[in-house]
């Protein structure tokens, strides 16, 4: 064990703000020192008074060491970071300044990159430093902060209406103050957070602005770079389209501060204080957001960014009878005694939960991509077609494919369905999507990149370019990377080209909305099979840092029965991708089409379409049980096409080697006891049906060939991938996986709003030392109690019906989109169940939540001026012992002060 430093110790006993405690070695007082501070070093700077300015010929008489000795030592404690500088008296001499802990000499040594690296420790030393000072002292700590560490500055278009703001509330106000002293550093917590793998995935560069004085300091010191006071908006401007937030210093009262941060709360150690404590004091601004009930309509938006989880998602309609649902309030220690029960170490997750458990709307919730459909079906009632159509690529990039194939599981939930019918969702939402299939007016989204350095260069490799590769490209682009899809067909889009009929789903569709994808900087190699062509290995070596398999179930099932390898039986993958790439294909005779989903439903009438004649669907299910749509199967039979229910196939007949019939068993159950998927049969119960054609849609497989060679990936049922549930990480670290290769086959909707997920984790692995799950948004969310609402006063207009067109071709789309009027009628149908919910005592004014609401619904209010009360540190006890005695007296009245309710 090394011997411990006498002078280093006496150091650390000197700096720190811990009343009473006597610093030893196992302290970070000490070790962080330890790392980094010379005797020499430790010598100079104890003739130092903490906070005390001192200029170099005071130095001279206080060390008895020479200025040209001092000048350099000086420099290299600065640039250490256990001392720093300025000019601030009249004469404008230089002077140092031994700083406290925090903010202070911990993070300037993490701010210096090349020192974090040779020291790794450090990191941990910041982050004890900004945690062990504080844990008896914030349940009494007063608005204002009473100058500890950092407080929040709201984002200032919140509160430009606020005619009773005082000045220290705007961060004009200390840019003027500061004109023209300027450098952006990097961000002291992103760094440190790194050294133990919980970064949260930004470029730490540049978050951080030093003004006045310090931004010298800071380029002097090679930890930053003067900006312009434009490039500073733009840097504000970045990080709150990030959800960061605006902290300044609180340590100098309210004349001084030295640095503007841009905080990302899953890393940042000043949102820290008030989150772990659970103590808003510690951060909050002088305002609270608050939501206007009637303009709010559950986009979600707010919840997803705030950065305290104070806002979450609700329900509007009142409960069956006449009142409100009420939301539980976070205590305070105002009025509470308060102990280690109340802290919450896992506030960066606890922030993450979407909704309170009574619920909110179920559109949004029953939606697997989570999309804000009460939001853009208000967008569309007011006519803001490009919002709505924004709004709804924050989770799915294919708008236009959905708003025609998607299996409407919103409208299966959607609460008006409890009274009559429910909202045309996906009508709304191709109608509104309909701007992405011309190419001169096109919603391209705006990319929101984490980084003031533009786009990361890390090559990302998607495998497989269905609707969960495109969709993790799309937010992989938009987060500021030029991922690449690799697909071995010649067409881009999957299923979506290959699965599903064109009289559906138009290629052209699909290309148009895969053409915005382009436009952000996908890449498309088409015609390229990974394990074939080029294997992961040889991308690895032309640099790609991450992988996402998501090829989807190209391969079709058969049924496992004798006569199934006779000519003129196909599988429906086959078929498809087969009709898909040639609309001539011939279908001749009497066509037997097996099984009972919306894929059998397609070949039925794409078989129709094809010139097969008397075509029949046999399924195991009833007809109330069949797995296809009832809207599937009545355009079906509209069609001529004969729905049989209960039947399963025994054998396929052959006369030379062809079809000629099949023979089906009666299904008595699909599924056993457990609701597992195990059909008993009546072996004596058949039926024979004549037929030249069979086709079989009773499953897909997965084709992996030889992509996974030599790969640690591991496969599980159905051959599918094994990854991670929240991740997709596989066995192999940089490769994910997801969509139907993950779950097995499902609906589109599924595998885009996998592809989001995956694109969250593989930004989050590629940027080094990052965490894959701390303050991770599962979406997660709970729809409200249908039985338990009280609905009254709406439009009674009924469910709007597109209208149709003829067309010469077959495989030619004929449902029309609704017109404008009906846009109107069909919008005002919507019974808004659901509305974001503040928890005021959470919340800490930053105003994030504002930049986010699309409606105006979310707005701040000055409600604690005196949070914006600003403390020298010297004068902390001053501020402190007299909302002790407050505290003391209130939960002396408190009944109820050792709950943890309010």
């Amino acid at each position: 064990m090394a011997e411990v430093r006498p002078l280093i110790l006496e150091l650390g006993q000197k700096i720190t703000d811990r009343l009473g405690r006597k610093i030893n070695e196992n302290d970070p007082e000490y070790w962080g020192l330890n790392e980094i501070v010379t005797d020499e070093m430790a010598e100079v700077a104890l003739k130092m008074d903490v906070r005390k300015t001192v200029t170099l010929s005071q130095l001279v008489k206080l060390t008895g060491k020479s200025e040209e000795y001092l000048e350099k030592i000086m420099m290299d404690m600065a640039i250490a970071g256990l001392i720093e500088y300025n000019w601030e008296n009249p004469k404008r001499e230089k002077q140092y300044i031994l700083p406290m802990f925090v903010p202070g000499s911990a993070e300037f040594t993490n701010m210096n990159q090349k020192q974090l690296e040779e020291h790794p420790k450090l990191g941990r030393f910041f982050d004890r430093m900004t945690f062990e000072p504080l844990t008896k002292v914030t349940p009494m700590v007063p608005e204002g902060g009473a100058g500890i560490g950092m407080h929040v500055i709201p984002v200032e278009k919140a509160i430009e209406a606020e005619n009773t703001s005082v000045s220290v509330e705007h961060i004009s106000h200390w840019l003027d103050k500061y004109d023209g002293k300027y450098a952006a550093s990097p961000c002291s917590c992103r760094l440190s957070r790194r050294t133990y793998e919980e970064g949260c995935a930004d470029d730490p560069e540049d978050w951080c602005i030093g003004v006045g004085d310090m931004a010298d300091y800071l380029v002097e010191t090679k930890r930053g770079h003067y900006v312009t006071r434009e490039q500073v908006y733009e840097i504000l401007q970045r990080a709150e389209d990030n959800g960061f937030v605006h902290q300044i210093t609180n340590i100098d009262g309210e004349n001084k501060i030295f640095a503007i941060c841009n905080c990302n709360v899953n890393v940042c150690y000043a949102l820290r204080t008030s989150q772990l404590f659970n103590t808003p004091n510690m951060s909050r601004s002088a305002y609270v957001a608050r939501t206007e009930s009637d303009k709010c309509v559950a986009c979600g938006r707010c919840v997803e960014y705030c950065p305290a989880g104070a806002v979450k998602l609700g329900q509007k309609l009142c409960k069956k009878d006449g009142s409100r649902v009420s939301y539980p309030k976070h205590i305070l220690p105002d009025n509470h005694k308060w102990s280690e029960a109340n802290w919450d170490e896992n506030y960066r997750d606890t922030a993450r939960i979407n909704c309170y458990s009574t619920g909110t709307a179920p559109c949004k919730t029953a939606c697997p991509a989570h999309i804000g459909i009460q939001g853009y079906l208000k967008m569309a009632s007011e006519g803001r077609y490009t919002e709505a159509l924004e709004l709804i690529k924050k989770e799915n990039p294919f708008p236009a494919v959905c708003g025609r194939i998607c299996n409407k599981r919103c409208e299966a939930a959607c609460t008006r369905g409890t009274i009559d019918e429910a909202i045309a969702i996906d009508e709304v939402k191709k109608f509104i999507a309909q701007k992405d299939l011309d190419a001169k007016v096109r919603f391209i989204p705006k990319k929101v990149i984490p980084s003031n350095r533009g786009e990361f260069s890390q090559k990302i490799a998607i495998i497989g370019g269905g609707p969960a590769g495109l969709s993790c490209a799309f937010y992989l682009a938009e987060k500021g990377y030029r991922p690449t899809v690799f697909e071995k067909n010649k067409v881009a889009g999957g299923m979506l080209v290959y699965g599903i009929p064109s009289f559906k789903l138009e290629k052209d569709v699909v290309a148009a909305e895969i053409d915005v994808m382009k436009e952000m900087g996908v890449e498309i190699k088409t015609g390229v099979e990974v394990g074939k062509d080029v294997t992961i290995a040889q991308l690895r070596e032309q640099g790609y840092k991450a992988f996402y398999i998501a090829i989807g179930c190209q391969g079709g099932r058969k049924a496992g029965v004798p006569g199934e390898d006779a000519e003129g039986v196909m599988t429906a993958v086959d078929f498809l991708r087969t009709v898909a790439d040639d609309h001539d294909f011939k279908v001749s005779g009497k066509t037997v089409v097996v099984g009972g989903g919306n894929v059998a439903i397609d070949v039925s009438r794409t078989a129709w379409r094809c010139g097969g004649t008397d075509v029949q669907q046999f399924c195991l299910e009833q007809r109330n049980e069949m797995p296809a749509t009832v809207e599937e199967i009545e355009e079906a039979e509209e069609e001529g096409i004969k729905i049989n229910c209960g039947w399963g196939p025994k054998e396929i007949l052959t006369k030379e080697g062809k079809v000629c019939g099949i023979v089906f068993k009666k299904c008595v159950s699909v599924k056993d006891e457990t609701g597992r998927f195990n059909p008993k049969y009546d072996e004596a119960d058949t039926l024979t049906v004549e037929c030249d054609n069979v086709f079989l849609s009773i499953g897909q497989a997965i084709v992996w060939g030889d992509m996974l060679a030599g790969s640690k990936v591991e496969l599980g049922r159905g051959n599918g991938v094994v990854a991670d549930a929240v991740t997709y990480q596989t066995a192999e670290p940089d490769i994910f996986a997801g969509g139907d290769v993950y779950t097995g086959p499902k609906f589109a909707i599924d595998a885009i709003a996998a592809g989001k997920k995956a694109a969250v984790s593989i930004h989050r692995f590629v940027q080094p030392h990052s965490t894959l799950t701390i303050g991770r948004d599962k979406r997660e969310f709970i729809e409200l109690n249908k039985e338990d609402i009280l609905v009254e006063g709406y439009d009674n207009t009924p469910r709007q019906v597109p209208g149709s067109k003829t067309t010469d071709s077959k495989f030619a789309e004929t449902k029309l989109c609704f017109t404008e009027e009906q846009i109107k009628k069909e919008t005002a149908r919507c019974l808004s169940c659901g509305q974001s919910i503040v928890d005021e005592n959470k919340c800490i004014g930053c105003g994030v939540c504002t930049t986010k609401c699309a409606f105006d619904a979310i707005k701040l209010h000055r409600e604690h001026p005196k949070a914006s009360r600003m403390t020298k540190s010297e004068d902390k006890l001053k501020a402190i012992l007299p909302n002790i005695l407050k505290r003391e007296v209130k939960i002396l009245l408190n009944p109820n002060r050792n709950s943890m309710e309010k």
